[in-house]
């Protein structure tokens, strides 16, 4: 039961960290539904299907987890914010190794999502006008 319990605080958190998302520039959306619909899995299967049937987070998880797949608009967005945070931290006053450190990371976080594929055309259109609903497992 506390199991249970736990997998349903993770999945709560990251429910609430994504909807501040929606709200607070820069602060990323759909990764943390991904991590929420993960841990629903685990321990809220109701909650997990409510994100997998929403029109708007349920095709990106759809998505991540048939193909690992991003959508280049997600990673223009993602991609975006962090060349914004680069240049934020290059201009404000930490130290060397921050502002050297940093940087790299964000840019090897770049490649690596820009090397993950993009869903294909026909999946976009079939999960983005169907909403593919779920299986219930509770």
């Amino acid at each position: 039961m506390l199991k249970i319990l736990l997998w349903r605080a993770l999945a709560l958190f990251c429910v609430a960290l994504g909807l501040i998302g929606v709200v607070l520039p820069g602060m990323p959306t759909v990764v943390f539904m991904l991590v929420a619909a993960w841990a629903g899995a685990k321990g809220w299967p109701r909650l997990e299907a409510w994100l997998l049937a929403h029109p708007r987070y349920g095709p990106p998880i759809h998505h991540w987890r048939r193909d690992r797949a991003i959508s280049r608009r997600g990673k223009c967005a993602a991609s975006t914010m962090m060349l914004i945070s680069i240049g934020v931290i290059v201009l404000s006053p930490v130290p060397n190794p921050v502002k050297i450190g940093v940087p790299l990371f964000l840019c090897a976080m770049m490649l690596w999502l820009w090397r993950r594929p993009e869903p294909r055309q026909e999946d976009e259109r079939r999960v983005t006008n169907k909403h593919l609903r779920p299986v219930r497992r509770d």
